[in-house]
């Protein structure tokens, strides 16, 4: 039996913007979270990737100790993904289009209604570990802000379109325990035309 061709790249995706030039979250923040959090989780996903395809050929491993692995394989990349989609919407102005704006309005019956909520479920996160994500359901076609306990239990059928982490690394160095400074900085910060950019593949 022909063991399958995992990936095992280990190359970080670049940040698309300057970290030194963002409001309110400081560069060595930033490279921090980018080059640990983040590039942590992309060189341990090669890793176990590499490791799934040399126990597939071990006919001794005992199945618990290779799903040991895929459930390594599922954290790290959720990591990966929702890490990516977290830079890549930072960098802007903090400013929404009124096509962003619209879009949202029509989900959530007003552009500041979804905000709310979507500040509320970071702040229920503080102090602990988590993403709030706002995403398209491509099965029930709604637009929707979700509460993830960590990078394993993503929404089924979601296509994120905005992405807040709030585990503690992301704001710690910058802000201690005030969670809620640190959302301010992250509004200030999106990059909207990223979030159009994904709201229009939907």
């Amino acid at each position: 039996m022909t063991a399958p061709a995992f990936q095992t790249s280990d190359t970080l995706k670049p940040l698309s913007f300057d970290p030194a030039r963002l409001s309110g979250l400081s560069e060595r923040l930033i490279r921090s979270h980018w080059e640990n959090n983040y590039g942590g989780s992309v060189k341990a996903l090669a890793v176990v990737k590499k490791r799934l395809a040399d126990a597939l050929g071990d006919k001794d491993l005992p199945a618990y100790v290779y799903n040991d692995l895929k459930r390594e394989h599922l954290l790290r990349t959720g990591s990966v993904v929702f890490h990516e989609h977290y830079f890549d919407n930072l960098g802007g102005s903090g400013k929404a289009g009124a096509s962003e704006r619209q879009a949202i309005a029509q989900a959530f019956g007003s552009f500041d209604t979804w905000e709310s909520e979507f500040r509320k479920i970071g702040a229920g996160l503080g102090g602990g570990s988590g993403w709030v994500v706002l995403g398209f359901n491509q099965h029930t076609r709604l637009l929707e802000n979700y509460w993830l306990a960590d990078h394993a239990h993503g929404p089924a059928a979601t296509t994120p379109i905005l992405v807040m982490d709030m585990y503690e690394h992301s704001y710690q160095m910058d802000y201690g325990a005030a969670a809620a400074k640190y959302i301010d900085a992250f509004f200030s910060n999106i990059q909207w035309e990223t979030v159009a950019a994904r709201l229009a593949k939907t």
